[in-house]
This record gives C-alpha cells, sequence and structure tokens, in this order.
C-alpha cells in the first residue's frame, strides 16, 4: 500500500514535498529529479523556489521531464520545454544542460522514445519522480490501455486529456493529438514515486489508482506496483478514499525517523 499523505492546502503539500527534496538535495547535490508538467507541481516548484533563496544550492541537480507534445516548437509557451524552463530551470538555477525533455519535433519523432531511454539509462535513473494524476486516470500521458512494461514512446492523447489541456491554449484546436511520454515502465524504475493530487476532480481517479484493481484500464494504478511510492493530497482530492481515517492515524503516529 502506498503511503498517503492528507493535507489541508496543495500549498501545504507543495511545501512538504519541497522540503524533502530539499533535503535530499543537500544530502546529495546531484540528485535527479523527474519533474512533470500541468498545474499540480506548481506548489513543489515555488516551494523549491523558496528553499533556493533559503540556500538549497540546486545547480548540480539533473532533471528528466515526463512528456512532450509532437509538433509545438520549443519555443512555444506551452511546449513542456518552455514549462520546465518557466517553472523549474530558471527559478532553480539549474544548469540547462542537466535538464532533459523529450524530443517532440517531427523530424525525430521516430527515435525520440529510444534516445530519451539512452539518456535515462546514461544518467543512472531517476532519484525522485514528480507525479500528477489526469481524471482518466494517466500517469504522464499514458492514457487507459497502456501497458505496465511501456517504455518513452509516441501516445495519441484522448479527447478528455486533450480538453482538459485547453485550458493552456487559445483554442481545443491548438492541443496537439500526439505525444511522446515516458512510459509506465519507465517510471516505475525511478527509486521513488510521488504523486500528487488536488480538488474533487481527481478524487476518483485517486481513489481508483490507490485503492482499486492493478488494471491497463486505470494507468494510475501501476504505482501499486512500486515499492516506495508517496502520495500527497489536499483533503478534496482525498474524499473518495476508503482507508482515509487510516491514512491520517498513519499521518498522526509517524515516526520521525521514516521520512517520506
Amino acid at each position: 500500500m502506498a503511503e498517503v499523505i492528507v493535507l489541508d492546502t496543495p500549498d501545504d503539500a507543495g511545501r512538504f514535498v519541497a522540503a524533502h527534496i530539499a533535503r535530499e538535495v543537500r544530502a546529495n547535490p546531484e540528485f535527479t529529479l523527474g519533474v512533470a508538467t500541468g498545474s499540480t507541481p506548481l506548489p513543489v516548484y515555488q516551494a523549491l523556489h523558496a528553499e533556493s533563496e533559503a540556500g538549497t544550492d540546486f545547480t548540480r541537480l539533473t532533471a528528466f521531464a515526463l512528456d512532450e507534445y509532437v509538433g509545438l516548437p520549443v519555443e512555444h509557451p506551452e511546449s513542456y520545454r518552455s514549462v520546465v524552463d518557466r517553472e523549474v530551470t530558471v527559478p532553480l538555477g539549474l544548469d540547462p544542460a542537466r535538464v532533459h525533455v523529450p524530443d517532440g519535433s517531427v523530424e525525430g519523432i521516430q527515435t525520440a522514445g529510444a534516445r530519451y531511454e539512452a539518456a535515462l539509462e546514461a544518467n543512472g535513473g531517476v532519484d525522485l519522480q514528480l507525479l500528477g494524476i489526469g481524471r482518466t486516470g494517466h500517469l504522464g500521458f499514458n492514457e487507459p490501455g497502456s501497458s505496465f512494461g511501456s517504455l518513452t514512446r509516441v501516445k495519441t492523447l484522448t479527447e478528455r486529456t486533450r480538453i482538459d489541456n485547453a485550458r493552456f491554449f487559445d483554442s481545443l484546436d491548438q492541443v496537439p493529438i500526439h505525444c511522446v511520454t515516458q512510459g509506465l515502465g519507465t517510471i516505475l524504475r525511478a527509486r521513488h514515486l510521488v504523486l500528487l493530487a488536488f480538488g474533487e476532480g481527481k478524487a476518483e481517479a485517486l481513489a481508483a489508482a490507490v485503492e482499486g484493481p492493478v488494471s491497463a484500464s486505470m494507468p494510475g494504478s501501476a504505482i501499486q506496483l512500486h515499492a516506495r511510492v508517496t502520495v500527497v493530497v489536499d483533503r478534496a482530492a482525498a474524499s473518495e478514499l476508503k482507508f482515509r481515517d487510516y491514512y491520517q492515524w498513519a499521518q498522526d503516529h509517524k515516526p520521525d525517523w521514516q521520512g517520506i
């Protein structure tokens, strides 16, 4: 069973996770962080910026993004290269050469997945992977039906995901149909998974991922196969968890030495 931490607000969750990452980076300056995009991880990035301003040196950290749109120019403000640079690279003072995002260019698309897998392997993998969960249950852009053994590859986005992401664009027509995403098998190789979920809109998918059957129809349930998973949510996202009283009991009696 994953460890589930229920906090009052997304900002509380962001500070909680960022404090853990900052401790890990102080212990190992060459820590590798898997970064997610979208609105969910923003409280973590904002809190990491505060940790940086308070003295934690992130400049030797390496980052790997989960995914990228296919065919969206890297300079587009909603390309994930732009988002990661804006929310992570620049605020934390990272070396851009140590920040990796899949190649979504049409010209390189046939080898994009294999090249990204090679880069991850050469780096020695990811120490902590931040994850959000979509309303379809997707992790990264692994939509329902994705293999638990899948590696980085091109995927077709569901219309539900495109509609959800349209808020970042001027219209739905501008949202790409394809992406390059780390596979579920790739994600499961990270040494620690931290899944974030906020708001009632994520409650159903979260409950299915954490407590439901392990099924390719619910990609988020892949986290149940990992040895070290921390789920950090607000009370709204936790509203459909059957065992939330137990999670709160465990949280209230957590040994100080245990960490997350």
